[in-house]
């Protein structure tokens, strides 16, 4: 009798783990901060790979910083490509709706898979999140909005968006350049998404005197 309803309660747990939602594994969330990686879609959509991504850079795509990933991070170092229970596939049904900020499948996909994995979030909720830290963000309009070409220094593209984040500090803010013109723009993020400092993104932001912003317009 004993034997039997130890198996009984022992099936019903079972069962009740089994009803649980997908989620991705614990041990996928043990890292310290997220970086919002801010890539300007112009200069990538300048570049042979972004020719090729239809989705954001065709003739009529005009998006200026659109969401790169959120990366979990550690002060050193990053976590990536974690266990998860979560499909490694993101189902198009979703990721379209991300496409305002994130403009391709593509990189939605591998996002997820290399940095969304980790996060110990499901898919759902880490794009979620990935919205929620992008509309904190309010982006400078004397870059967003140019019409020609604009020529900055590393520092006073991280001031324009200082100027207009409050609580958002230097030691917050790392801004990366390709073939002198501007990547990247990357803020710090605790996990409930306040400003943080992070020393080691800052320290291998670029530091060109001249870095050329090409216009989304």
């Amino acid at each position: 009798m004993m034997i039997r309803r130890f198996l009984c309660c022992l099936t019903t747990a079972i069962l009740m783990l089994a009803a649980l939602p997908a989620a991705a594994d614990d041990t996928a969330a043990r890292f310290d901060f997220y970086v919002l990686s801010l890539s300007w879609s112009p200069t990538y959509c300048a570049s042979p790979k972004g020719k090729d991504s239809k989705e954001q850079c065709g003739p009529e795509k005009k998006f200026a910083f659109i969401v790169h990933g959120l990366w979990p991070q550690n002060e050193n170092d990053y976590p990536q490509s974690c266990a998860t229970t979560e499909p490694r596939r993101v189902p198009e049904t979703l990721g379209r709706a991300y496409f305002d900020i994130m403009p391709s499948m593509g990189l939605i996909g591998h996002e997820w898979r290399k940095h969304g994995s980790c996060s110990g979030l499901g898919q759902k909720a880490y794009f979620d999140k990935t919205r929620a830290a992008f509309e904190k963000i309010r982006l400078p309009a004397d870059i967003v909005t140019a019409t020609t070409a604009q020529t900055f220094t590393a520092d006073q593209i991280e001031q324009s968006f200082i100027r207009d984040n409050p609580g958002l500090g230097a030691s917050s803010i790392a801004v990366s350049c390709e073939r002198n013109q501007l990547e990247e723009v990357r803020i710090c993020m605790s996990k409930d998404l306040a400003f943080r400092p992070c020393a080691e993104v800052d320290r291998k932001g670029c530091s060109l005197n001249r870095i050329t912003v090409p216009p989304a317009r």
